[in-house]
């Protein structure tokens, strides 16, 4: 069927309408979210457990703490970013819009890929001296 003989459709001044999503779409988003808490809890963890139980690095100052306190850090951040990720993909659900992309699993790759680095230096560092 074709547009002939009807008026265009008013373009809306507003944000677009949002409507309920499927709930099963809304709990699958709360259970990223949740994934994504865990993920944060065992950061804050694992860099408290370095601060505060592995012994000191021989010859290195402060070794637990360079790379215990990013671990920390990033567990914050994620925390923080995961809820922000999950209103902002609520949103999308309810406007009918595509899910943003995330730069949450970029973040955390790259630093926990530069918490390994840095924890490879402090041991090689302490082996040798």
């Amino acid at each position: 069927m074709t547009n002939a003989g009807r008026l265009p459709e008013p373009a809306s001044a507003g944000p677009p309408a949002e409507s309920e999503p499927d709930p099963r779409f809304t709990l699958a988003n709360e259970r990223t979210f949740l994934a994504w808490n865990r993920t944060a809890l065992a950061l804050i963890a694992a860099g408290l457990g370095i601060v505060q139980l592995l012994p000191p690095f021989p010859g290195v100052r402060y070794g637990r703490h360079i790379v215990g306190v990013p671990l920390i850090l990033l567990g914050a951040v994620i925390a923080i970013a995961a809820h922000w990720e999950m209103k902002r993909n609520q949103t999308a659900m309810r406007r009918g819009e595509p899910l943003p992309r995330s730069l949450v699993p970029r973040l955390l790759s790259a630093t926990i890929a530069g918490v390994a680095a840095l924890a490879a230096v402090v041991v090689l560092l302490s082996v040798t001296r």
